[in-house]
């Protein structure tokens, strides 16, 4: 990925330059906390405003004003009238930068250098990095709270990469356990033309795998050979569906593998080696409250059957013998009161817990004409993903499962999603890209390629406001990318990429692009157009949506 370097980056330059204007204020001396450098939330108040002043007030013992006077002259200084139109003080103290015409030039010149990916500067420290997502239980098809994990998690994964850290994408089988039992037991009873079991697995599909099975000759009574291939059904739809869905995974990793290999037994003597481990009441104890968990959880139980906590506790130790310096497991709502016995596990494997990080998911309601869907993969009562993929697209699924925060629960308006109209946030980006894809496709049969280099920095002709406003929302792509690889945020590529399509919009309805009058005037409005195609596509190439060139 081609990347912005600090050098080129004219947000960091204005950064660096406000930081060295308030070391010069202090004669060298560091100033404590770093000045901020942000966008104000009026124009009125400049294109950026800095806290700087307020900061070194304290230090220099004088009035926070006197000293954004103090500061303005030396950043004046500084930057000269080819950056800075003027710089006023503001409130009780903040510097307010309103910036000159051939600076935005600049900036859009830094921006087409950049490549198609508009930057971002990867991170000083890169990591390699597991994440864990989705990892449903092979008992039945993938269902949208399902689908909500596996957008967050690819997504989540390609802002990773986007910054530079190595990441491998895992999907863990639950195929051992009692829910497996129960499952082959639900499958060979719909063999036999019975009831489903209590606490089984009710639902057409169990009928279906049970109608499929018998016809391959297998037993309904070789309960092993039924429930293993149920499960390979199952899986085999599972991985369509993501495969339909554009989420693909590295691993997919079996937790029978780990009984089969012996490593349940090997991380279980690890932590008893540790002295982590205890017998009582005839099962077997790990001291989680040892590393702050609230109670000591069992391992193994009396009658010899391991939790789900022991096979757990070998996938992680399988993991951090895989060399990853971080693991993420993104988990469900119901996971809260797990992720402190990881912690304990991990720690007490003599493994760092802060490599391990856990995202709990809530959940996703489908909801049509203000009714919510229930979900419940045993009763047979859900929406599975394929259902929704059918009824409102690829594209559509993975805004909705993204455009909310992972810890806040989504209620996911089909009929919102369905409209092709501007009330629809993922029509109305995608639009945008469209859009310019057209303008881009007239002014090439009219002139020939567009370059997006070209005439950046050779008109004379003032800039409009709305040009000024969308060149500076294109140069914070880099930094969203950052902070939402960094926060584990998503959702905040979708509102970056909402921003960006209202501030063309806004854009596009002000300045005439074909035809514009001015020497250079038409190529740079092109230039920022084919700009602003770029950062979308980009934007929504994080979010895995593609971006139409035509609608």
């Amino acid at each position: 990925m081609s990347a912005m370097t600090v050098a080129t980056d004219p947000i960091a330059e204005l950064r660096s330059a406000v930081s060295r204007a308030a070391l010069a204020l202090r004669d060298g001396e560091p100033t404590g906390p770093e000045p901020t450098l942000e966008r104000p939330p009026k124009a009125e108040l400049g294109d950026y405003s800095s806290n700087a002043a307020m900061l070194l007030a304290a230090p220099l013992g004088e009035n926070p004003r006197d000293v954004a006077a103090r500061l303005s002259a030396e950043l004046s200084e500084q930057l000269g009238p080819d950056t800075v139109d003027r710089i006023e003080v503001a409130g009780p103290g903040f510097v307010n930068l309103f910036l000159a015409d051939p600076w935005y030039r600049r900036a859009m010149a830094s921006l087409a250098s950049a490549g198609e990916t508009l930057g971002p500067i990867p991170v000083t420290s890169p990591e390699r990095i597991l994440v864990e997502f989705v990892s449903a239980n092979p008992t039945g098809p993938l269902h949208v709270g399902g689908g909500r994990h596996a957008a967050y998690g690819d997504s989540l994964v390609r802002l990773l990469e986007a910054v530079g850290h190595e990441v491998q994408r895992e999907f863990y089988v639950n195929d051992a356990g009692g829910q497996i039992g129960r499952f082959a037991a639900s499958i060979a009873a719909r063999m036999r033309g019975e009831e489903i079991p209590e606490d089984g697995y009710e639902g057409a599909y169990v009928a279906a795998l049970g109608e499929r099975i018998a016809a391959e000759g297998i037993d309904p009574t070789d309960l092993e050979a039924v429930g293993s291939r149920g499960i390979e059904l199952i899986l085999e739809g599972v991985r369509g569906t993501l495969d339909r869905f554009g989420v693909r995974f590295d691993n997919w990793f079996s937790e029978r593998d780990l009984y089969s290999r012996g490593e349940v037994d090997a991380a279980l003597a690890q932590l008893d080696q540790q002295g982590h481990t205890y017998r009582s009441d005839e099962a077997l104890w790990l001291r989680t409250t040892t590393f702050g968990d609230d109670k000591d959880r069992v391992l193994i139980r009396a009658n010899g059957e391991p939790t789900y906590l022991a096979a757990d506790v070998a996938y992680h130790w399988d993991k951090l013998e895989r060399g990853f310096e971080r693991l993420v497991d993104i988990l469900g709502a119901d996971h809260h009161g797990y992720v402190a016995r990881l912690h304990a596990a991990i720690a007490g494997l003599g493994a760092d817990p802060e490599r391990f990080e856990a995202l709990i998911m809530r959940l996703v309601h489908i909801v049509e004409s203000g009714e919510r869907a229930q979900m419940s993969k045993r009763s047979g009562d859900f929406v599975a993903l394929d259902e929704l993929l059918d009824d409102i697209g690829v594209d559509a699924t993975r805004w909705f499962m993204l455009w909310r925060s992972h810890d806040t629960t989504v209620d996911l308006d089909v009929e919102l999603a369905r409209r092709q109209s501007n009330d629809n946030p993922v029509y109305y980006v995608q639009y945008a890209h469209a859009r310019i894809a057209s303008i881009l496709r007239k002014a090439a049969a009219e002139a020939g390629e567009v370059a997006v280099g070209a005439g950046v920095e050779t008109s004379d002709t003032a800039l409009e406001p709305t040009e000024r406003e969308l060149i500076k929302r294109l140069l914070e792509f880099p930094g969203e990318v950052r902070e939402a690889a960094e926060r584990r945020a998503p959702h905040r590529i979708c509102t970056y990429a909402t921003a960006v399509a209202a501030d063309f919009h806004g854009f596009y309805r002000d300045c005439q692009v074909l035809g514009a009058e001015g020497e250079g005037v038409e190529r740079s409005r092109l230039a920022l157009a084919l700009l602003t195609k770029r950062t979308i596509a980009g934007g929504l190439g994080l979010l895995g949506i593609s971006a139409p060139e035509r609608m």
